[in-house]
């Protein structure tokens, strides 16, 4: 009893401290001040997130609105599929008929879908993947923008001479390059086996819904903290190390987002996730999260919580699909030495 003592106080600790990481990460992310102060600051930006609302809210969700409230019920009264809608009798002599009008109903019904709202799905889905990273460049410079005026060169030919040296140094860096689209390529792979995890557990029995809520809260964290990575220039290891190092705070960071669309259907809980997603963007970009984790007072606090391991399966497979190219691209470097 003695020696489960310790253990236990051992868990307790860290459940405190994962909880006030969590609790510290759903607060960052609700910040949405933040964001109006963002957009005060920056004309291209506000056009962006305006651009945004307007597809995603007024025209993909007021879509949705006005088939459930008016396309819907105009159909049903023009075409009605319960008898009661016709005549008062017990027997309904217009069974046949009725049946008829089910399968036009249904019909009009899907093709509105296909003709309309899967179409409308794939081109906001498109273009607003462009404008969230858009909106996170115009968020960076509006944060940036009063620290870039104060460092500004003192001189034409000082910027001149820093222009020259920044066109060299990318000339020169083709490594660096080379690194950079790797990356890239592993960022990719890991996040789209992350999400087909994401989707297979949904699946599980009982333990489904809340493990795809944690995951898809890890997973839309990491989307928002990406672009600002990207501006700030992290390497993809410190990323991924410093996010699973905090992974409590960044589930409290993506549950906002992920709860308020995950109990809609899923083309509404698209619309909805849409409109709030360059928010928490930007929340993300102008947040000091970084700072917050590693103060003195937190790190005593927090200390000993430990790495979570959230990206090991999408990992595993990620290297594996790269150690698949990479042995094609040797193979066929030997049998053109061959031939």
């Amino acid at each position: 009893m003695e020696s489960a003592k310790p253990w236990t106080e051992d868990a307790m600790s860290k459940m405190v401290a994962a909880s006030r990481l969590w609790f510290a990460g759903f607060a960052d992310a609700c910040c949405l001040h933040r964001v109006v102060s963002l957009c005060l600051k920056s004309k291209k930006l506000s056009i962006r997130t305006g651009q945004c609302f307007l597809l995603n809210g007024f025209i993909f969700l007021g879509s949705i609105l006005v088939l459930h409230l008016l396309v819907i019920p105009t159909l049903q009264w023009i075409l009605p599929e319960n008898c009661c809608q016709i005549t008062s009798q017990d027997s309904c002599p217009f069974s046949s008929v009725l049946k008829l009008y089910s399968f036009l109903h249904f019909g009009l019904v899907q093709l509105l879908y296909v003709f309309w709202f899967y179409p409308l799905y794939i081109f906001s889905f498109i273009l607003s993947a462009i404008w969230y990273s858009d909106i996170a460049k115009h968020g960076f410079a509006a944060m940036e923008g009063s620290q870039s005026t104060l460092e500004q060169p003192s001189s034409k030919n000082e910027a001149v001479a820093l222009e020259r040296k920044i066109e060299t140094e990318k000339l020169v860096d083709l490594g660096g390059l080379m690194i950079g689209i790797g990356e890239q390529v592993y960022s990719i792979l890991l996040l789209t086996f992350f999400f087909l995890e994401v989707y297979v557990l949904g699946f599980v029995p009982y333990i489904g819904k809340p493990l795809n809520i944690l995951l898809l809260s890890w997973m839309y964290a990491y989307y928002c903290f990406e672009y600002k990575w990207n501006f700030t220039g992290v390497s993809l290891d410190k990323r991924l190390d410093f996010f699973e190092s905090n992974w409590a705070f960044f589930a409290g960071f993506g549950n906002p987002c992920v709860l308020a669309s995950f109990f809609f259907s899923p083309l509404v809980g698209y619309g909805v996730m849409a409109i709030l997603f360059p928010l928490f963007v930007l929340t993300a970009t102008s947040s000091r999260a970084e700072q917050a984790i590693f103060s003195e007072g937190r790190k005593k606090r927090d200390a000993g919580i430990g790495r979570l391991p959230i990206f090991y399966a999408a990992d595993t497979l990620s290297m594996w699909v790269l150690g698949l190219f990479s042995l094609e691209s040797r193979e066929q470097l030997q049998e053109k030495k061959m031939h």
